[in-house]
């Protein structure tokens, strides 16, 4: 089993953009999930996990300076593409190195897309949360997304999920529950010069209950929002009071 960043790196980043389909779709919903924030049009926001961009692009392009941060190099390779004229600064960072790249106050830090599940702890994921209320100005927005592998386990055939097929390609991942982690199996089988070859990769993520995370956010003096994305994520918005 590897970490996430060797997991990205070494199997899945390649295939990121064929695995999200519709590339022009999913900027679309990047775009909607944005607007829908209570954000405002200028300053400073924190991309945390910003992968190829389906966020950090409708942020600079609603007015703000965006640092963006990730740790894959495939995807990052693809923001820097499309951010040409767009006030972003893309850094190849573990999330929790940010405030030692952010030194002015931020408006808005986003993590979204199941990246808080990717670290490897809980206290590491409480760390990025008290970094993010530290860094906000009052009336900041911290917001994320993620997936409740907590309260809801996935049951027998359930834990086998088919990511995406097409004619030379398919993806598909196991769940695997654990106490505090569900390890995450992915199978891609790709056809290669006409024969069908197979590489599997495991990683773990964590079982984050959505009420401990809104906890944390507010025992750092933020009002919290929660509520359920039409994907069937969990979204929290935090205001710094």
């Amino acid at each position: 089993m590897q970490d996430s960043e060797a997991h990205y790196r070494t199997h899945l980043g390649p295939v990121y953009a064929w695995m999200l389909g519709d590339l022009e779709a999913a900027f679309a919903r990047g775009a909607a999930e944005i607007a829908a924030l209570p954000i405002p049009s200028y300053g400073i926001a924190v991309d945390l996990g910003a992968g190829l961009g389906l966020h950090a692009l409708p942020l600079a392009q609603r007015g703000l300076k965006v640092v963006a941060l990730d740790n894959c190099k495939v995807l990052l390779d693809e923001l820097r593409s499309k951010a040409v004229d767009l006030p972003i600064r893309v850094h190849d960072a573990d999330l929790l190195q940010f405030p030692s790249l952010v030194k002015d106050a931020v408006q808005v830090i986003v993590c979204m897309g199941d990246t808080l599940t990717h670290l490897p702890s809980q206290a590491s994921v409480e760390a990025l949360l008290s970094h993010a209320a530290g860094s906000l100005v009052r009336g900041g927005v911290f917001a994320a997304t993620f997936r409740d592998y907590a309260t809801r386990a996935l049951q027998g055939d359930q834990r086998f999920i088919l990511v995406r097929a097409g004619e030379d390609r398919i993806l598909t991942c196991f769940l695997e529950y654990g106490e505090t982690q569900v390890i995450v199996h992915d199978v891609l089988t790709e056809k290669e010069r006409g024969q069908w070859h197979q590489k599997v990769s495991s990683y773990p993520k964590l079982r984050l209950e959505p009420e401990w995370v809104a906890a944390r956010l507010a025992e750092k003096g933020c009002s919290v929002k929660r509520d359920v994305t039409p994907s069937g994520m969990v979204r929290i918005v935090a205001t710094k009071a």
